[in-house]
């Protein structure tokens, strides 16, 4: 096959980014992770439960995101990872939620910043990678108890960015 029948290559469009969003410059041999906070026309915000068999977090909802990759920039891995994980496209970021730091099961200490975004795609048809995925779902103030589940209590960060996301909570220090 050649590239003709493959069909133009793109790369992952740049969003826009509001003005005043924060972008946290990571320091050498720091890990860090990205998330994504979707909201739909409703005042919903989406989640996925993360598969059973999962190494961190497993059967856990979870915002979209994952792990920056080496030479990638946070903005790239949002970009990437929204794309990958519901096969949406960002359009726009609109907000920093917050800048955490947490080590997983594994023992490795990661920084996450979490940004609330609008994205373009058919938001009632998410192409979840099933492989790591077991469910998803739309999340409104009513719903977020359910964001704690599997979690030990003070673990409720994915609660807590939706709560802030959809203005239930105040916003990050």
């Amino acid at each position: 096959m050649t590239a003709e029948d493959r069909g133009p290559r793109t790369a992952p469009a740049t969003p826009a980014v509001d003005a005043g969003v924060g972008v946290p410059e990571p320091r050498e041999g720091e890990v860090w992770t990205v998330g994504a906070v979707i909201l739909d026309g409703h005042g919903r915000a989406f989640a996925q439960r993360r598969g059973p068999d999962r190494s961190l977090f497993p059967d856990c909802w979870d915002v979209v995101g994952g792990h920056v990759e080496p030479g990638e920039s946070l903005m790239e891995a949002l970009v990437r990872e929204v794309a990958e994980e519901t096969g949406w496209r960002v359009r726009r970021v609109r907000r920093l939620l917050g800048v955490s730091t947490w080590t997983g099961d594994d023992g490795v200490t990661r920084h996450e910043a979490d940004y609330l975004v609008d994205v373009d795609g058919d938001l009632a048809a998410p192409a979840l990678e099933w492989s790591k995925h077991s469910a998803y779902g739309w999340f409104g103030p009513g719903d977020l108890p359910r964001l704690k589940e599997n979690r030990r209590p003070g673990e409720y960060l994915v609660h807590d960015l939706v709560a802030r996301a959809l203005g239930l909570a105040p916003p990050a220090a």
